[in-house]
């Protein structure tokens, strides 16, 4: 049996580390946006690719800046997922960290503590902004073209 006093310690540390489990809980969740985007761009691509060959003269010239696009999306989201992926990695340190402090009462930890919870918050920070970087290109892609929308005169 453990001394009343560890199971207490234990007790606190539990609810010090939910915390940062919840960070984990919201970093996953990230995670399977940024892969249903990945798999989204990467199906475009292979449909674009495909009219390819079969495009000439406007068309064609659509078609390439596009697959130009998907590629700059495909790095941008790419580039979210695996700093989505180096938080959590930190984030799970940060909780083992926790632990560790918790049950050895060490308060020199506190500062490696707080300094791998900064860094999880800037890793989740660089993953949110090529994120957006990867809505805007995306966007910026499917705007409707100018010749697609009959405007009227009071339109213009």
């Amino acid at each position: 049996m453990l001394p009343e006093l560890v199971k207490t310690d234990i007790v606190t540390v539990l609810q010090t580390a939910l915390a940062p489990a919840f960070l984990l809980v919201a970093l996953g969740s990230m995670l399977n946006i940024f892969t249903g985007r990945l798999a989204r761009v990467i199906d475009r691509s292979r449909l674009v690719q495909g009219r390819y060959l079969e495009t000439e003269g406007e068309e064609h010239i659509l078609c390439v800046s596009e697959l130009r696009d998907l590629q700059l999306r495909i790095k941008y989201v790419n580039s979210a997922i695996y700093f989505s992926v180096l938080s959590a990695i930190v984030v799970c340190i940060l909780i083992g960290l926790l632990f560790l402090m918790g049950l050895t009462n060490n308060p020199a930890l506190a500062q490696i503590v707080a300094g791998a919870f900064t860094v999880a918050v800037i890793f989740l920070s660089v993953a949110l902004i090529q994120f957006s970087r990867e809505v805007r290109t995306g966007i910026r892609d499917f705007m409707i073209r100018e010749e697609y929308l009959e405007r009227s005169d009071r339109d213009k």
